[in-house]
């Protein structure tokens, strides 16, 4: 069946928008409340989803930042870089993750990944290790758990901070221990494609009492009393500036989006659950394709449906089968290129593709397929349908 990139009828009229949040009733009565209660910014339902995603990650301490971002940054904020501080973290991932080490003055040194999960290798963290080396910054790349025994036994070690990049990983467990509770803080995302989402936002989960309070002081200001403990009871009371803090706060109005998505969290992940089965089943017997690895001993978060193309059997590129994808009404996205491939990292720091041969080799042939509790079974009927035409046509 010829395809719609070639003049062939597409799959779907109705195009598929990739990463479609599964936004309802409840979540937008919960919106809607707190318009009408005259307090959206920072106040009681930020509160109340710090305390339902503490006890969902078994953390001490859930503090809510804007962004998965601000997380990291005020997380390596703990640790008084410089620049003769080094980072070691995993090149494939999004940029935010090497961009704040450079915000801090620090130096990014990235370790390859494993062929199998895409994640960093507690192998190449070792050989990274200087004297130089502060922390390392695992990414649990699409919701799949790194080697967090590995990685944690290197730090101890060596004397290093372990800052999660789980902006995946929502529902990961390593080994029964969810990822928010290891190491020194772990950073999550609530973007507009995530397994809950606060439209945009972050979370910061550590069992540090310490690091908790300053990441409290710092995200407002760096001010004793918030807006909200300024004004809920009678009187106004007066705060003190004790350090030069951020603007870094998630508001009510943002929070009461995922309180509901919190309560149903199981539920969607269980919905994803469904999605990847159905997308194994299907694609395994396809030549051309490989279906994502699954942990041996931990819980994959379902955020992202990675396949990896046989480009050696297929006529056309990555990028071309994006496109004839798209064509077809199948939105998907790239999980990622390398950063090393990326202009600025390469032109900066001389990177070469081969300096990270794996994560280049992922990135070369990756693509993710839509995935979220919101598709219908047709919708995941078409994404097979359209990929199997694509397979088919363009095989070698």
């Amino acid at each position: 069946m010829k395809p719609a990139i070639e003049g062939g009828k597409p799959v779907r009229e109705e195009f598929l928008v990739f990463g479609k949040p599964d936004i309802r009733e409840e979540d937008i009565a919960e919106v809607a409340d707190t318009l009408r209660s005259g307090w959206i910014g920072h106040g009681p339902k930020t509160e109340r989803f710090e305390q339902m995603f503490a006890e969902y990650t078994g953390a001490k301490n859930a503090i809510a930042v804007n962004s998965c971002t601000a997380a990291l940054y005020l997380s390596l904020g703990m640790l008084d870089l410089g620049p003769e501080d080094e980072v070691i973290t995993s090149p494939l991932t999004y940029p935010s993750t090497a961009n704040v080490i450079l915000h801090h003055g620090a130096k990014v040194v990235f370790a390859d990944v494993e062929e199998g999960s895409g994640n960093i290798d507690p192998v190449n963290i070792e050989k990274k290790i200087t004297v130089r080396t502060k922390a390392v910054m695992p990414v649990h790349l699409h919701g799949f758990p790194c080697d967090m025994d590995e990685i944690l036994d290197l730090a101890e070690y060596s004397s290093l901070a372990v800052i999660g990049d789980a902006a995946h990983a929502i529902e990961t467990r390593y080994k029964n221990r969810h990822v928010g509770i290891l190491g020194d803080a772990a950073c999550f995302s609530f973007y507009a494609t995530k397994n809950v989402t606060s439209a945009d936002g972050g979370m910061i989960t550590t069992d540090r009492d310490d690091w908790a309070e300053r990441f409290k002081l710092l995200r407002m200001h760096g001010i004793t009393r918030t807006a909200w403990s300024r004004f809920r009871e009678k009187g106004f009371k007066f705060y003190d500036t004790v350090a030069p803090g951020y603007k870094l706060n998630l508001t009510d109005l943002q929070s009461a989006m995922a309180i509901h998505q919190m309560e149903r969290i199981e539920d969607s992940w269980k919905r994803r659950t469904e999605i990847w089965h159905a997308y194994d089943e299907a694609f395994s017997s396809m030549q051309g394709i490989k279906i994502p690895p699954e942990p041996e001993d931990g819980r994959h978060a379902r955020h992202l449906y990675p396949v990896r193309l046989e480009l050696e059997r297929l006529s056309i590129t990555r990028d071309e089968f994006l496109e004839a994808l798209k064509a077809e009404g199948i939105g998907a996205g790239i999980h990622f290129i390398s950063l090393h491939l990326h202009s600025f990292y390469k032109n900066t720091f001389g990177f070469k593709p081969d300096d990270f041969p794996v994560a280049a080799r992922i990135s070369e042939r990756t693509l993710s397929l839509p995935l979220s509790p919101a598709l219908t079974d047709q919708d995941v009927d078409d994404v097979i349908e359209a990929v199997e035409k694509l397979l088919t046509y363009y095989a070698r």
